[in-house]
């Protein structure tokens, strides 16, 4: 039974790394696409192969997701209430996909680990999601939005004598490497988060020890599966990112993914902290957005996206802590 219990709440969490990889791989390059920086294939196929080198950059993201939010819970009961928070953080993720809505994918899951533990009487960390979770699900699309508008004001006077036309087309090579640093900084966040879920699974199941690494095979699985994802691409959310929040031209959407990438690697190596790569990609569009004016920004799509991020954890929480209940009815 338990091995079962292992096999099956392992395969949901690489289904899950698989939605966040077509759900979030707009953020790495709608605004490459949409400058015409890069044709749409060419930018999946970049993005994938980024998400598999950050993947492997580092595990201080998963470290907090696996002993920083809940206590690991024990037995089988442990193991349905992992299952449970992953099906609630893949159900809200397609909610939010099919109506092309940014939400984001982490804060799916942390909402569905806090609820799929309540539901399941295991101790919630409240500290660690406070300060983890929730401060940087507020502090980060401020910084994203602000810093956004600060590197374009910045770029906007170096680049106040050049050529515009030349400086478009520098600005779109420039946009590869920015957009590559976007994926790298997905990856480096996005497949932790999955690699902590797995590495609690092994742990309650006594596979290993909380305090081992991480062992190789989940890093790749967790890696490959993002890339996989990544690759099949979210044309839908592609489209509210890069076109409908506003229109970009190269050195806006060289501004917008150089800021991203910063706040991605910075929250990862410095706090440790699992940023939503949706937030701070959204924000640091329209901060470089509004450098064209304030009402540039088309703020009505705005507020739908905040909307989405205050209800994302809520919602998460409560099919988790249904589906926790359905299955211990079941499985109990």
């Amino acid at each position: 039974m338990d091995t079962f219990a292992l096999v099956v709440t392992i395969g949901v969490a690489l289904g899950f790394t698989y939605t966040n990889g077509f759900h979030d791989s707009a953020n790495a390059i709608a605004t490459s696409v949409s400058t015409r920086a890069l044709t749409p294939r060419a930018a999946l196929a970049m993005a994938a192969v980024m998400n598999l080198a950050g993947a492997f950059l580092g595990s201080g993201v998963a470290k907090t997701v696996s002993q920083g939010l809940i206590e690991t819970p024990h037995g089988s009961t442990g193991m349905w209430i992992l299952f449970a928070a992953l099906v609630g953080a893949i159900v809200w993720n397609l909610i939010t996909w099919y109506f092309g809505l940014p939400s984001s994918s982490s804060h799916a899951l942390f909402g569905g680990m806090v609820g799929a533990a309540l539901a399941g009487g295991t101790e919630v960390i409240w500290s660690g999601v406070v300060d983890k979770v929730v401060i940087p699900m507020f502090a980060s699309p401020v910084v994203g939005l602000v810093a956004g508008y600060l590197v374009m004001v910045v770029i906007l006077w170096m680049f106040r004598r050049s050529n515009p036309h030349k400086a478009k087309h520098g600005f779109r090579i420039a946009q590869t490497v920015s957009a590559a640093a976007m994926a790298l900084g997905h990856g480096l966040q996005d497949a932790q988060k999955t690699m902590g879920i797995v590495v609690m699974a092994l742990v309650i199941a006594d596979v290993q020890s909380s305090d081992a690494p991480i062992p190789v095979w989940v890093k790749v699985a967790c890696a490959v599966m993002l890339s996989l994802g990544t690759y099949a691409g979210g044309w839908r959310i592609m489209r509210t990112l890069g076109r409908k929040i506003i229109e970009l031209d190269p050195p806006q959407g060289f501004a917008a993914e150089t800021t991203g990438a910063s706040i991605m690697f910075g929250s990862a190596y410095l706090f440790h902290a699992p940023i939503s790569t949706t937030h701070v990609i959204t924000s640091a569009i329209m901060g470089a957005g509004a450098t064209k004016r304030v009402n540039a920004v088309r703020w009505g799509v705005a507020k739908n996206i905040i909307l989405g991020w205050f209800i994302t954890m809520p919602a998460a929480a409560l099919v988790a802590a249904v589906s926790f209940w359905v299955v211990n009815l079941a499985f109990g």
